[in-house]
């Protein structure tokens, strides 16, 4: 009978190529068994990764979501915020001037003026509010500020209310400037003609943030505040009948503000609930698609362990080989 025999060179290769393989399969099972995720991917799935790659574009894609709703909901509790601010500023102006009644005199509306002016301030600092160096309320515009500073506003207000002595023509040029094409359009509000663009919550969801400088919301309640700053401005020569006059319509128009402020808030309060809505979702979502990749990925720990001391004992048995195989002498051979 023929025998074939293996040669002290291939068979060191053998014995090293074989320690080599155990090795690699003691690391990846030990490494399976502390992570609980198989290697081999492609082998544990049996070369189908169609679910699993389904399940990674949609945690891919959920994550886009995710951010998009998370800025959405900063975006809308900062408008929240300052719409409040500008509800409660004009609130205060309203009660202020209303509650005065007939103890009008040259201080007291002196005082209110002031804080009309005070008012129209605050509204163009709280318009220019911008969010991680985005523009709330510019629309589109999101680079730019909303309106122009307050002295710019009641200048051009000024020249536009100049000559006009009965409250009446007052309001009549104070309408003709926040109307179309008027100075509120031309000289106040620089933000974008359009809307910002909406925030994705999700596969064919989104929510829209229509909120501009340039609503109505927002002109009645500078129009008011501005009517009572200028009551009191020198440079209009008014009399004291028209001042006061003037005070008490800025009263009157504030309590609209008031009440056109609140539907604007109310509006934004449904689209922050949407928000956190598909928050939650979202959030759900991305969980169950975790778990569900996790169980697809995971290693049987019990299989693993069974692997784990069979490629141990075989490592060890070859080692106990080769030791036997490396103390072998022609001295020995011969006996």
């Amino acid at each position: 009978m023929n025998s074939v025999s293996i040669g002290d060179m291939a068979q060191s290769f053998h014995l090293r190529r074989q320690n080599a393989e155990l090795k690699t399969e003691m690391m990846r099972l030990t490494s399976e068994l502390s992570s609980g995720k198989v290697q081999d991917v492609m082998k544990h799935l049996g070369g189908d990764l169609n679910y699993l790659t389904d399940i990674e574009r949609s945690l891919q894609m959920n994550s886009v979501f995710t951010r998009s709703a998370h800025e959405a909901a900063g975006f809308s509790a900062a408008m929240q915020s300052s719409l409040s601010y500008l509800q409660q500023s004009i609130s205060d102006m309203s009660s202020d001037i209303l509650g005065l009644g007939d103890g009008s005199n040259t201080y007291t509306d002196t005082h209110l003026a002031l804080k009309g002016q005070a008012v129209v301030e605050g509204l163009v600092s709280t318009l220019n509010t911008s969010v991680a160096g985005r523009a709330l309320f510019s629309g589109s515009a999101t680079d730019r500020t909303t309106l122009a500073s307050a002295d710019i506003i009641l200048n051009d207000l000024r020249a536009a209310l100049t000559g006009q002595v009965t409250v009446a023509d007052i309001e009549t040029a104070m309408n003709d400037w926040f109307g179309s094409g008027g100075g509120y359009e031309t000289v106040a509000y620089t933000g974008g003609t359009s809307h910002m663009s909406a925030f994705h919550l999700g596969d064919g969801e989104r929510v829209d943030l229509k909120i501009k400088g340039d609503d109505a919301a927002f002109k009645i309640t500078l129009k008011s505040a501005a009517m009572a700053a200028l009551s009191a401005d020198p440079a209009l020569v008014l009399s004291d009948e028209t001042r006061a006059a003037m005070l008490d319509r800025a009263g009157e128009i504030s309590l609209n503000a008031v009440d056109s402020l609140t539907v604007t808030r109310a509006a934004l309060g449904h689209a922050e609930a949407r928000i956190e809505d598909a928050s939650i979702r979202l959030t759900a979502q991305n969980t169950s698609l975790e778990i569900a990749r996790t169980e697809l990925l995971s290693a049987d720990p019990y299989d693993t362990i069974v692997k784990l001391e069979a490629t141990q004992f075989r490592l060890e048995s070859l080692y106990t080989a080769t030791a036997k195989l490396s103390q072998l002498s022609l001295v020995g051979f011969l006996r």
